[in-house]
């Protein structure tokens, strides 16, 4: 099942450190087949409010995003981008190709009810 790695970016402040981090974060995913989903572009806000933008990046499971994540090539130039834009991150198992909300909602209930 896909995995994600999913970050809000706040605030950016340009560095040529974040160029570095761009030019050197691909060789990065590569090991784990993690490719760009969403890199960044300018949100469209049709309710609420979302200050600032997102990466969206998909692996092919959990394990690879947390591997890709701890790995001695990422941990290496994460400070290139973590010094200079402020953000959270966020490693998020996907849902399968047969996923139904309404099977969710029924388990939603049944745990309800046995709650009281």
């Amino acid at each position: 099942m896909s995995a994600y790695g999913f970050a809000h970016l706040r605030s950016r402040r340009p560095h040529p450190e974040i160029l570095e981090y761009l030019e050197r974060i691909q060789a990065t995913l590569d090991p784990f087949d993690g490719r760009f989903v969403i890199h960044g572009p300018p949100v469209e806000v049709v309710e609420g409010d979302w200050p600032g933008s997102m990466v969206l990046i998909e692996f092919p499971t959990i394990t690879a995003a947390r591997e890709w994540y701890h790995s001695p090539a990422y941990q290496e130039i994460l400070h290139l981008r973590a010094d200079h834009i402020d953000g959270d991150l966020l490693l998020i198992e996907g849902v399968g190709a047969d996923y139904d909300p309404r099977k969710r909602a029924a388990t939603l209930r049944t745990e309800a009810s046995a709650r009281g």
